[in-house]
């Protein structure tokens, strides 16, 4: 897959939180569009990909000059009151692109300089490790959720193939928790998985959070269930987990081995 990439300077970057994200002031963009192009990655549903008229993942707008942008913003947004960001709703902040753009990074540089109330950095990228020395700066006013679908690499091919390793987000986990940075597992949206998956998390996270199709894609399952998505189902013999109840199968091992305010579940687990 080659993307093609549109460099383009926006009016704003901070949008208002609503619906999922209504416990935040603001979310927060980097990129529009996201070459990882999850199938179920209920964004495919959404306006900013259907008005595009090309595939989802096929390309991607880089926000040139975003950290001007964003400094305004930002001052202007806390001299009105406490500001917590939701970094990205609706695209990868750490996407491949990112390594030589250093969009998000540039917009992490202007938080750091002037702090938001706190900041939720969602990826599946291991780039994440690279701004570990910004991050630190944050404090405990930050957190990294790395998503870990599954611990099944050949279910995240299947689901994800242009998406990250799953030895490569673990390793991730590890290393930011190290490094003293508040992270947690991010079971979203829950993929088949082996019953070992909680024994795997439990050294690296404290804070583990699930979340599925029906709960997590702001339709109650219908955007997922228009992509489609129950074929993937069908094609490996795993529709048992493809139903609003099949993420208890998940938190029920989980509770085995980590403490009940250790857990998560969908919204709640996403909150500032």
């Amino acid at each position: 897959m080659n993307p093609e990439y549109t460099h383009k300077t926006p009016k704003s970057l901070l949008n208002k939180g609503t619906g999922f994200l209504a416990g935040y002031s603001h979310s927060l963009n980097p990129y529009t569009g996201c070459t990882f192009a999850c199938s179920y990655c209920y964004v495919r549903q959404m306006p900013v990909s259907t008005f595009r008229g090309k595939a989802w993942g096929s390309w991607v707008d880089i926000k040139s000059d975003a950290a001007d942008v964003f400094r305004k913003e930002l001052q202007k947004a806390k001299s009105k009151g406490p500001v917590t960001i939701f970094m990205s709703s609706s695209t990868d902040p750490y996407q491949p692109i990112e390594y030589k753009e250093n969009v998000t990074r540039s917009l992490l540089e202007v938080m750091v300089a002037d702090p938001p109330d706190f900041l939720f950095v969602q990826t599946r990228s291991p780039l994440v490790r690279r701004d570990i020395d910004l991050l630190a700066r944050l404090g405990s006013n930050v957190r990294v959720s790395i998503t870990v679908e599954t611990d099944r690499e050949e279910i995240r091919k299947h689901f994800s193939p242009y998406a990250p390793p799953i030895a490569a987000r673990l390793k991730t986990l590890e290393i930011l928790t190290d490094a003293g940075i508040p992270t947690q597992a991010t079971i979203a949206p829950m993929l088949p998985s082996s019953d070992s998956f909680a024994h795997t998390l439990r050294p690296l996270v404290n804070r583990v959070c699930v979340d599925d199709y029906f709960m997590g894609d702001g339709s109650g399952g219908k955007r997922t269930k228009s992509l489609g998505i129950i074929q993937k189902y069908k094609e490996l013999g795993l529709e048992e987990w493809y139903h609003p109840d099949a993420y208890r199968i998940v938190i029920e091992r989980l509770q085995q081995i980590f403490a009940e305010d250790e857990l998560f579940v969908s919204q709640q687990g996403f909150e500032p």
